[in-house]
């Protein structure tokens, strides 16, 4: 076929275009009807490829800079490769420097890829090839390339969504009950009361006892016992264990009952409540000891220097798990927390020895080994330092194959152990700095797994644009909040971004009836095809909302939208913690169950 001088390219931006050189255009392509007197279902009905949305039902809509396009219609269809030819528009057989000029082989021509091309000669906007796909899918047909055919769409947040119901209880009441007075504070005050009263009836009793105050050794033990209690609360064991419990609850329950239940992942309440009555004790053992020391009673000054260090350590510990702080310095919380109980683990235990020791030298006392054997402080520490070393007994270093999705997600897929359902892992390039944990999604084979990153802050970016082919890990799988769905007979399951990870690793291997709303920016484009196919095997009715292209919707009203739909029990929220809250309070002010984790809960 014999090369022909291709036309200079026209700019839409100047003032006016030769309309000659829209007429040719138009005899040459050979306009049909107007869209209007053609059957919408026929297979030669108009479609643009500037369509707004990928939907085959919605309205088109054509901006100003693309009227060229519009004027001139056309039937991709019948636009064959000599019609092509004819406007001296690149083809397979024509083409002969890629780099210089935009090209597509016969086949694309045939099935619509022209479009493209013509649109770019004529100075056109340009426009993505996933929204010529759009308008493909749209008209019924199918990509050349099978591979390339989805189920899944990108939905549009629909028009008459059902008005949101009128909220229950007055204003003050509904906001103290669902954003200051949580079952995590609640929780968190029956340990805190529950330690409180004991020590004031303490007191009381030992008002005039002499020494003042309670019994030394009935102080330091209540103190290890709240900081067992914290530690037992967030051991792998202890949480698989609960949820393995509450999880058994059958549907023929209650819906209350079983609404109670779900709330189980707010067992973090229990954590803070206990560390903090734990620091409240041992600042009562601190004022006795000292005490003692002034009056001459009690003279070892190491006693002393341990016990202080020690409430410094346990006063740092819960100043910077404060929210507010645990935000702004996460890193610094992190650190804390983890070397902060490590060294008090430590000191509790030299503390024992030192007290011990003191006591043995008094006259008519016990050695040292029966002090110690008989001291209750003793084997609660003995209990606190077993489960502390348990997860760094477990602790290896696996290989990892990670997928980078885009520059804002990767895929990481680890194949050394089989895991279960909505399971979290731990993962880190350095086990002595930070840990993060994933969901984990199972592979269909049920031999591998893997999980998804996104891009939350330094560590995530880095695995992102430099991932890693090993990890360390720690510990065992924890079970995750969404595991309490299956207590329901019908949820609605409502995400953001990377919360699909979560998700997925529920539905994908323990299906539960469910409608899924995910909002995300470019789903397909962040998380690529795969992720995109498993959602619609999950949820072939997911609501998928491209937040890029529609804007950010009201994700409450479609939440509520999905639960009235689908006639569901529950809704749960995998989310940031402000949309979280929002769609919490959203639900719960409506008397709908709700739930969704935050920070510690």
């Amino acid at each position: 076929m014999a090369q022909q001088a291709r036309p200079e390219p026209l700019d839409i931006r100047k003032a006016s275009i030769d309309s000659s050189t829209n007429a040719s255009l138009a005899t040459a392509m050979e306009s049909p009807a107007k869209p209007s007197q053609q059957d919408p279902n026929s297979p030669d009905s108009y479609h643009t490829v500037h369509q707004t949305k990928c939907t085959a039902d919605d309205n088109v809509k054509i901006n100003p800079s693309d009227r060229i396009v519009s004027d001139v219609s056309f039937r991709p269809e019948t636009l064959t490769t000599a019609k092509a030819c004819s406007l001296g528009y690149p083809t397979e057989d024509t083409f002969e420097d890629r780099s210089n000029a935009s090209s597509a082989s016969s086949d694309d021509l045939e099935k619509g890829m022209a479009p493209v091309l013509i649109q770019n000669q004529i100075g056109a906007n340009e426009i993505e090839l996933s929204d010529m796909e759009c308008a493909v899918r749209a008209r019924g047909h199918h990509p050349a390339n099978p591979s390339d055919s989805s189920n899944w769409r990108i939905s549009t947040p629909p028009k008459d969504i059902p008005k949101l119901p009128v909220k229950r209880e007055r204003r003050i009441w509904r906001g103290l009950r669902h954003n200051f007075v949580t079952v995590y504070q609640r929780l968190f005050a029956i340990c805190l009361v529950a330690n409180i009263i004991p020590l004031v009836v303490c007191l009381l009793n030992n008002r005039h006892s002499q020494p003042w105050g309670p019994d030394r050794g009935d102080v330091a033990a209540a103190a290890a016992t709240n900081i067992l209690a914290a530690f037992l609360i967030r051991q792998e064991n202890v949480i698989n264990s609960l949820y393995a419990i509450c999880c058994a609850t059958p549907w023929w329950f209650p819906l209350r009952f079983r609404r109670m239940v779900a709330k189980l992942y707010h067992f973090g309440g229990v954590h803070s409540g206990c560390a903090v009555s734990a620091t409240v004790w041992f600042i009562l053992f601190s004022t006795l000891i000292t005490k003692d020391y002034a009056s001459g009673a009690y003279d070892q000054p190491g006693v002393i220097a341990v016990t202080y260090i020690l409430l410094a350590l346990l006063l740092s510990i819960c100043i910077f798990a404060i929210p507010k702080f645990r935000i702004v310095s996460h890193n610094i919380f992190e650190a804390v927390h983890r070397f902060a109980g490590w060294i008090s683990v430590g000191l509790f235990w030299v503390l024992i020895l030192l007290v011990s020791r003191a006591n043995a030298e008094m006259p008519g006392a016990k050695s040292l080994g029966i002090t110690v054997v008989e001291s209750p402080v003793f084997w609660i520490l003995l209990v606190i330092t077993f489960f502390t070393i348990l997860p760094w007994l477990r602790l290896r270093k696996v290989e990892a194959f990670p997928e980078v999705l885009s520059n804002h997600a990767t895929r990481i897929h680890f194949k050394y152990m089989k895991i279960g359902p909505v399971l979290g892992l731990r993962i880190s390039d350095n086990p002595l700095k930070e840990w993060h944990a994933f969901a984990s999604i199972p592979a269909p084979d049920g031999q591998s797994f893997s999980l998804i990153v996104s891009d939350a802050g330094d560590w995530t970016k880095k695995q992102i644009m430099q991932p890693s082919h090993a990890y360390w890990v720690r510990g065992i799988p924890i079970t995750g909040v969404l595991r309490m769905a299956i207590i329901f007979r019908r949820v609605v399951i409502v995400t953001t971004g990377s919360g699909i990870g979560p998700v997925l690793s529920m539905l994908v291997s323990h299906p539960v009836p469910c409608r899924l709303l995910w909002s995300t920016p470019n789903p397909e484009k962040t998380y690529g095809e795969n992720i995109m196919e498993s959602v619609c095997k999950a949820d072939p009715d997911a609501m998928i909302i491209n937040t890029r292209a529609s804007g950010r919707p009201d994700m409450v009203a479609l939440a509520y939208h999905l639960y009235v739909q689908s006639n569901a029990e529950a809704v749960f929220c995998i989310s940031n913690p402000s949309l979280t809250r929002k769609i919490v309070y959203g639900m719960e002010s409506r008397g709908i169950p709700a739930y969704g984790p935050i920070w510690d809960s």
